[in-house]
């Protein structure tokens, strides 16, 4: 007579498909776990920003001209006034640059050429601060503005200053400065990127542009740069965000005073260069560091907003400019 199998409990089966289902769903969702670092990272910084700011001076005064009342107004102003002519002067000779190497000069010419322009875009930004402090600024004071004052004087924010402490005979240190060093510093990487840009057009568009009569000027300005205007979008709103954020550099040529700048040469101070000027002040104990410290955190939560919000300005302007050409 045979034996009828004895029935487990439904307990001793179910460990088991509980345990191959979590397996499963880890197996399916480790690849994605790198993905969440930048969101994670992000979090943290804005996190830790907060906790450090205890957002102690948000108010209408924190967005006033009044720096005696913890008032971010001069150093947003100072941020802005350097990086969007900065960002102006690089991309047109950016553009210029990619244009001439990518259509004008032989290709053994720009291949030799072109790597000078990778090299700079890797120099350490305090090596363009010391270059700035040692050599730009002091020429500029004195051949430069000293030119600009007598025969520009007409143009406003041109016209000379006469008040202290924001002399441009002193050391070159100023507005202007900050702007040509900034404009120095985003040039190459500007450059590379529409240069990317421009070398990603079809050669079938080239070679039917100019089968059709047109020079290569005509060319690139009504076929290569439309073609490649996300790709110089990009450059435009990276070149952006690195002109904001610079410190160093900047902090060594500006002037490093927390007053709205009348004039072109006069001293200013930016976000980020007077984070890195007062942070000492916000290591010392007591009292005084602490409310430096929290009012340094909240600018940075500021100069962090700001990146965030170019970037996905950028991003915006590039998705819809390539739905556009794409024919979306």
């Amino acid at each position: 007579m045979s034996s009828s199998p004895v029935p487990q409990a439904s307990g001793d089966r179910e460990p088991l498909p509980r345990l191959l289902r979590l397996r499963a769903g880890v197996a399916r969702g480790w690849p994605y776990a790198p993905a969440a670092i930048p969101i994670v990272l992000t979090l943290v910084v804005v996190l830790t920003l907060v906790d450090a700011s205890h957002l102690q001076n948000f108010g209408w005064s924190f967005f006033s001209f009044n720096t005696g009342a913890y008032g971010i107004g001069v150093f947003v102003l100072g941020s802005f006034l350097t990086s969007v002519p900065a960002l102006a002067l690089a991309m047109a000779i950016g553009l210029g640059v990619a244009i001439s190497s990518t259509t004008y000069l032989p290709r053994w010419l720009s291949g030799w050429l072109d790597p000078f322009v990778d090299l700079l875009a890797g120099i350490p930004s305090i090596i363009y601060g010391l270059w700035g402090w040692l050599i730009l600024a002091p020429f500029l004071a004195s051949n430069v503005y000293a030119w600009s004052t007598v025969h520009l004087a007409w143009i406003p924010g041109l016209e000379p200053i006469t008040s202290a402490p924001a002399s441009p005979a002193a050391n070159g240190a100023g507005l202007a400065s900050g702007i040509v060093i900034l404009t120095l510093m985003i040039l190459p990487i500007t450059t590379l990127l529409m240069r990317d840009a421009l070398q990603s057009v079809p050669r079938d568009l080239w070679e039917s542009g100019l089968a059709l009569g047109a020079t290569r000027w005509e060319v690139s300005r009504r076929v290569a740069i439309p073609y490649a205007k996300r790709g110089i979008l990009g450059a435009a709103f990276l070149g952006f965000g690195r002109a904001i954020g610079e410190t160093v550099a900047v902090a060594m040529v500006i002037g490093q005073a927390a007053v709205v700048p009348t004039n072109a040469y006069a001293h200013t101070t930016t976000m980020a260069s007077y984070i890195i000027s007062t942070f000492q002040t916000a290591l010392e104990p007591g009292v005084v560091g602490r409310t430096t410290l929290h009012f340094l955190a909240e600018l940075g939560l500021v100069l962090l907003a700001i990146t965030l919000l170019v970037n996905l300005a950028g991003r915006w302007m590039i998705r819809r400019t390539f739905a556009n050409v794409a024919g979306l």
